[in-house]
């Protein structure tokens, strides 16, 4: 086989619909467009048009809503810090937060905060700085002898 033998396979290319190209083509005069009227023009795209009848964009009720002052966090788990503590991609000895995790390459954008959860178990000793934590997460956190500061809490500003 050579390059110039190459070819797509049957049917694989659809030959474009060449319209308005005389009577005798089938698809002449009019294009297949029928008479007059606005679809017949050109420039024309009436999205969402039922004929009259209501559309179904607006038939159907609106739900929810969207909070503009919601705020999004980084959330991990015990278990996930550990496992990037054994494999040297966390320090020991830098402290945990959204800053160190980011020059880390483990989050890739920096959103409100940092969150742990407490899932899983924490062998290391180390010292977090958060924007938050779970009761567990903190339990957890103090029983190894590691140190948890939360920032931005309403008991700090006080």
């Amino acid at each position: 086989m050579k390059l110039n033998e190459l070819s797509d396979l049957q049917g694989a290319r659809k030959a474009r619909k060449r319209v308005g190209r005389g009577i005798g083509s089938g698809k002449g005069k009019t294009a297949g467009r029928g008479v007059k009227g606005q679809k017949s023009r050109s420039g024309v795209a009436i999205k969402g048009f039922e004929g009259g009848q209501m559309p179904l964009h607006r038939r159907l009720p609106k739900r929810g809503f969207k909070n503009i002052f919601a705020k999004s966090y980084n959330v991990f788990n015990l278990d996930r810090i550990q496992y990037f503590i054994d494999n040297g991609r966390i320090n020991e000895k830098e402290v945990i937060n959204s800053e160190n995790l980011l020059k880390a390459r483990i989050i890739k954008t920096e959103k409100n905060g940092l969150k742990i959860l407490g899932t899983g178990d924490l062998k290391s000793k180390v010292a977090f700085e958060v924007s938050g934590a779970s009761q567990k997460a903190i339990k957890s956190i103090e029983k190894t002898g590691s140190q948890i500061k939360i920032i931005g809490s309403p008991e700090e500003n006080a």
